[in-house]
């Protein structure tokens, strides 16, 4: 079977930005895309005459998405249910899995599986689906697992989307990238944290980190958070054992307010410079996007921290151009400072009218 359906899955609101994703990607792998974009569903739905799928996956790999969760690549959709009158027990599963097995006689998509999700979208629509989708989850996770089509070592993930219960995508991604089922982090709210934008910095350590954050965030390193009120992301910093200056003429609440790995300094985060370089740069001011962006990138570029995780405030309409004109401006500032770097801009599940940027030097 050959490839011919993409689902991006986003924040509801964000279904314009999510198709702008998929048509840099499209660029890159050179494939037309016909794309629908229905407002507020939390997902964008393309399809392709002809989808080389291995092209594909390379250019998401040289063109992450900012604003798409996840981008499965298959087809769909396949019907769930015969034409009316629906059965009162119909069956779900069979047709599922017929759909499945079509997938599976793709060379690209061919199992073993790492895993099967089942999933929905994150829209309120899209939630009266989780129970159909355990449902579901249960029953094709023990088939697959009785053909032997799943190992926790195989590269790719099985995922089928329900756009409603009538009806499933099915396709692939790879697993080698990381994400979350429906691109939600199982985060929970710590005790000790002053307020829930600690969660915003925990899914961008595991987002942007992975494997590495034990080595980028051991204990004795120094930060510096500018905006730090209430002190959520300097109480996840303080946690890992980092040194924290914390910048805000706000006041810090909590637990965190009277740590001993917190030095409070109330400054204008703006104008705020550490007499000696710091590891790491965060920063959550409200502010013009462009301003943040170019902040960040002179603290990079002089020297005075080595990476930086920082949000992007983003503006009512054109939120794509202005996350593109940050990482452009961003690129002129390092770029002039003769400086190698990496970086990387996603819309967490944790993000609202913003976007999370990772920025690092690299030697």
């Amino acid at each position: 079977m050959e490839a011919s359906a993409l689902v991006a899955y986003c924040r509801g609101g964000f279904e314009g930005e999510a198709a702008a994703d998929l048509r840099r990607i499209a660029a890159q792998a050179d494939v037309a895309l016909d794309i629908a974009v229905a407002p507020g569903s939390a997902h964008v739905i393309a399809y392709a005459a002809r989808l080389d799928a291995v092209g594909w996956d390379r250019a998401e790999a040289a063109t992450p998405p900012i604003f798409a969760r996840s981008i499965v690549c298959g087809a769909g959709p396949f019907p769930l249910l015969p034409p009316a009158p629906v059965p009162a027990r119909a069956d779900r599963v069979t047709p599922l899995l017929a759909a499945i097995d079509a997938l599976a006689g793709s060379p690209f998509h061919a199992p073993p599986w790492r895993s099967a999700w089942i999933e929905f979208p994150d829209s309120n629509e899209g939630k009266a689906l989780s129970p159909l989708a355990r449902a579901l989850s249960a029953r094709v996770d023990g088939e697959l697992r009785s053909r032997g089509q799943l190992d926790e070592q195989a590269v790719r993930r099985l995922h089928v989307f329900l756009p409603a219960g009538d009806r499933a995508y099915v396709g692939t991604a790879s697993a080698l990238r990381g994400g979350w089922p429906l691109g939600i982090p199982r985060l929970r709210m710590p005790g000790g944290a002053p307020s829930r934008s600690t969660l915003k910095l925990a899914e961008a350590f595991a987002t942007f980190l992975g494997d590495r954050e034990p080595a980028l965030l051991r204990p004795g390193l120094h930060a510096v958070d500018l905006g730090a009120a209430p002190g959520g992301w300097t109480w996840q910093l303080a946690q890992r054992g980092v040194r924290v200056t914390a910048v805000d003429n706000g006041p810090l609440k909590g637990a965190v307010a009277g740590d001993a790995l917190v030095t409070h300094l109330r400054e204008d985060g703006l104008r705020f410079r550490p007499r000696r370089p710091v590891d790491w740069l965060v920063c959550d001011i409200v502010e013009q996007p462009i301003r943040i962006a170019e902040l960040v990138a002179r603290w990079i570029a002089d020297g005075a921290a080595r990476r930086a995780i920082f949000n992007l405030k983003l503006p009512m309409k054109k939120r794509y151009d202005e996350v593109r004109r940050s990482e452009q401006r961003i690129g002129e500032i390092l770029d002039r400072a003769g400086l190698r770097y990496s970086l990387s801009v996603r819309q967490l599940y944790h993000d609202r009218e913003e976007v999370t940027a990772y920025l690092a030097r690299v030697d």
